[in-house]
């Protein structure tokens, strides 16, 4: 986040920070972004949490050299920052697999929470943004989007790394198909594809589209020609994404989810709507997530 500037100027758009905000960086590192933030809010109003003490106290001496008023506490960002809340804007620059409950928890009426949600895919991230509104319900809603911050700590990412040179060597068996290559810019359904066709990856670096399903040892690959794709592996990866392309359309092409949080088993249920074919999932827990030790 701190060495990303765009993404920085994203974040506190989408946030619509203003002078007087209460505001929560969760994992601030060298506190570059929370200095930015707190000369938006004004002294005394921007807080860091930050689990590494050594990065705490970097981010400490750069801070206090700005003098632009903002604290960083040491802590697991996890659970947020009670002390202080509740508050107008929290944003977490690390990537969770869903929204802890302490971070919902603190956020005040009118406030708005930002996170990106990690899929076990780098490919494929997910932007989630909680509001409460003024009588204190929440709403949520979940994009795709282009890039992402990197997950916490304890999250398993997949990758096409260790099959990319069995891939170039064998690119499969060529089969027709009516699914040409979606767009890298269909966010909405490579969202959905990151949990509704899980443990797939991409490589992006690859000469033409090529997914990778690395613990199933099976892969696809984008031609050689229009209207082929060849397949390789136990696992059809281009066969899954044919069907859930047919199933994102069906439901109208969604570029945006709804989140609910309303579930008494504390599940967060993601939507594309109320239409008889809407896509759905359950985003997982942070209790699969080991935690490492400090």
């Amino acid at each position: 986040m701190s060495t990303y500037t765009p993404a920085t100027i994203e974040t506190l758009q989408a946030l619509e920070l203003c002078p007087g905000h209460s505001y929560l960086e969760l994992g601030p590192g060298p506190g570059v972004s929370l200095a930015l933030a707190a000369t938006i809010t004004g002294p005394g109003l921007a807080t860091g949490v930050e689990r590494d003490r050594h990065m705490t106290a970097f981010a400490r001496r750069n801070l206090d050299r700005l003098g632009v008023g903002a604290t960083v506490v040491e802590g697991d960002a996890l659970e947020g920052h009670e002390p202080q809340a509740p508050y107008d804007r929290i944003h977490s620059g690390i990537g969770v697999p869903c929204a802890p409950a302490p971070w919902v928890g603190q956020l005040a009426p009118g406030g708005r929470l930002l996170t990106t949600l990690a899929t076990r895919t780098p490919s494929w991230p997910g932007q989630l943004l909680v509001t409460r509104t003024p009588a204190g319900t929440i709403e949520a809603v979940l994009q795709g989007r282009p890039r992402g911050y990197r997950p916490m700590l304890g999250f398993r990412w997949l990758s096409a790394l260790d099959h990319r040179v069995r891939v170039k060597a064998d690119p499969g068996r060529a089969r027709s198909t009516r699914l040409a290559p979606p767009p890298d810019d269909a966010y909405g359904f490579w969202l959905a594809a990151a949990y509704l066709a899980p443990g797939l990856v991409r490589d992006f670096q690859a000469e033409t589209m090529t997914i990778v399903a690395p613990e199933d040892d099976s892969w696809a690959v984008a031609g050689p020609g229009e209207g082929t794709v060849r397949v390789c592996g136990p696992r059809d990866v281009w066969a899954e994404l044919e069907e859930l392309h047919a199933r994102w359309e069906e439901a109208g092409r969604p570029e945006s989810y709804t989140v609910d949080f309303t579930a008494g088993t504390g599940a967060q249920t993601v939507t594309s709507g109320a239409a008889p074919k809407a896509l759905t999932w359950t985003l997982p827990t942070l209790a699969g997530i080991p935690q490492p030790r400090s």
